[in-house]
């Protein structure tokens, strides 16, 4: 789904970037941790470092779970803005493009909303089309 090795699934693992549940000699990965590893697949093509990943993951748990308790209006999008460093969560394309504009370093984009999409998407496994993404 990621279009990511299975050896690149054991190195993050290694390195403490999304780390699943392990059950035998095998990795479990509930849905958010899937959605973390579709970010971090996506933030590696734009070139962050896993460093500079680490941080926005830290960030990105935080902000999320403070959105927990929100509802989504249908439709609605949500984009991750970072530098590495800092991390910006926005549901209006508006303020994302704002965002954008006042930066004073380059920006990566990543939709949320996408990723979510692929994630609940036929091509998921069957498994996660009956699951809800507890974020939302």
């Amino acid at each position: 789904m990621a279009g990511i090795s299975l050896r690149q699934l054991q190195w993050w693992d290694e390195r403490k970037v999304v780390t699943p549940r392990k059950e035998d000699h095998r990795r479990i990965y509930a849905p958010p941790q899937v959605l973390e590893v579709l970010i971090v697949a996506s933030l590696r093509r734009k070139g962050l470092s896993l460093q500079k990943i680490r941080r926005v993951l830290r960030l990105l748990r935080r902000e999320l779970a403070s959105l927990q308790g929100k509802t989504w209006e249908p439709g609605s999008r949500l984009y991750i803005l970072t530098d590495g460093q800092s991390l910006h969560l926005e549901a209006h394309p508006e303020r994302a493009l704002k965002t954008l504009t006042a930066a004073t370093r380059a920006m990566h984009v990543v939709s949320l909303s996408d990723q979510m999409k692929r994630l609940a998407s036929a091509k998921a496994p069957r498994r996660y089309l009956t699951k809800q993404l507890p974020l939302f």
